[in-house]
C-alpha cells in the first residue's frame, strides 16, 4: 500500500481540499492522509469564510506522521498563509520527502482570497522544493506577474515559475481566453510537452485543482514517470468531470468515486 499525504484545507461541502483528495486517493488505490492548514466555511456557492490553524497544530500534524509512517508522495493545497508556507517548507525539507505536487491554491473559484499577497514570497519559497507545481492560468499570472494571452505565453510563464527551483511546471489552460484545444502544458526538464483535453459540457466542477494535483501524487506515489503521472492523472480527473453531477444551488462536485457510486446503484 502506497501512502500519500495531503497538507491542505477543509472544504465543509466535500467537493474540494482535504475531502476531494482523500476520495481521490481512495479511488486510485492508494492510502490517504491528512495535514489540515485551515477550515473553510464553504459550499457550492463559493467560500463564505476561513479559520488558519495554529501552527503549533500543523507543526504536530506533521511530526507525528513523519516520525510514524513512510509517506511516498505529497500534495501541498491551500496554506492560508505565509507562516504555514515557511513551516511546511522546513518540514518537508527536514524529512527529505520525494514527490511533492504543490498545487498553489490562491483564490476560489467564486474569487475568495485563500492567501494572502504578502505571504506569495514564502509560497514561492516553498514551490522551490517541489517536483511539480500544477497552477492554472490566473495563479500562473498572479506567481509570475505575467499575462497570459496565448500558447506563447504560457511556455514563457512555465519557463518563469521554474526559475523558482521547482523541478517541473504544469500550467492548466482550463481558463484559456484563445481558441487552442491544448488545455494543459508540462514543462519537464526544459522539455515542452502538450496535452490535448476533452472539453466537456458541464458547469459541475468544483474541485477540479485539488483532484488533478492528488491524482498526479498518487501515481507518482505507485512508481508511474512525471510524464505518465500527469496523463494519467489528467485521464482520472477527465471520467470524474464526465460524472460530476449537481449538489445545492451553485457549482456541484466531481464523480471521484463513481465505481463505488455504480455499484452502490446510484444512477446519472
Amino acid at each position: 500500500m502506497k501512502k500519500v499525504l495531503t497538507i491542505a484545507g477543509s472544504d465543509s461541502s466535500g467537493g474540494a481540499g482535504i475531502q476531494a483528495d482523500i476520495k481521490t486517493m481512495s479511488a486510485l488505490g492508494v492510502y490517504g492522509m491528512s495535514v489540515i492548514t485551515a477550515i473553510t466555511a464553504q459550499n457550492t456557492l463559493g467560500v463564505h469564510a476561513v479559520q488558519e490553524i495554529d501552527l503549533d497544530i500543523v507543526e504536530k500534524q506533521l511530526d507525528v506522521i513523519f516520525n510514524d509512517i513512510e509517506v511516498d508522495s505529497i500534495k501541498i493545497g491551500m496554506l492560508a498563509s505565509g507562516d504555514i508556507a515557511q513551516l511546511i517548507k522546513n518540514k518537508l525539507v527536514t524529512y527529505k520527502c520525494k514527490n511533492i505536487v504543490i498545487d498553489p491554491v490562491i483564490s476560489s473559484t467564486s474569487e475568495f482570497r485563500l492567501f494572502k499577497d504578502t505571504a506569495l514570497t514564502k509560497l514561492k519559497d516553498l514551490i522551490g522544493i517541489a517536483d511539480l507545481v500544477t497552477p492554472n492560468i490566473p495563479e500562473a499570472e498572479i506567481l509570475t506577474s505575467l499575462k497570459i494571452e496565448n500558447e506563447n505565453d504560457i511556455i514563457t510563464v512555465a519557463k518563469k515559475i521554474k526559475e523558482l527551483g521547482v523541478k517541473n511546471v504544469l500550467i492548466k489552460g482550463g481558463h484559456r481566453t484563445d481558441n487552442s484545444c491544448t488545455d494543459t502544458l508540462l514543462l519537464e526538464n526544459g522539455e515542452i510537452i502538450e496535452f490535448l483535453g476533452e472539453k466537456i459540457s458541464t458547469k459541475h466542477t468544483h474541485g477540479t485543482g485539488c483532484t488533478l494535483s492528488s491524482a498526479i501524487a498518487s501515481f507518482l506515489a505507485k512508481g508511474s514517470s512525471m510524464e505518465e503521472s500527469v496523463k494519467l492523472g489528467k485521464d482520472y480527473i477527465t471520467l470524474a468531470i464526465k460524472n460530476s453531477f449537481p449538489l445545492g444551488k451553485g457549482i456541484g462536485p466531481l464523480g471521484h468515486l463513481v465505481e463505488l457510486y455504480e455499484k452502490a446503484s446510484i444512477k446519472y
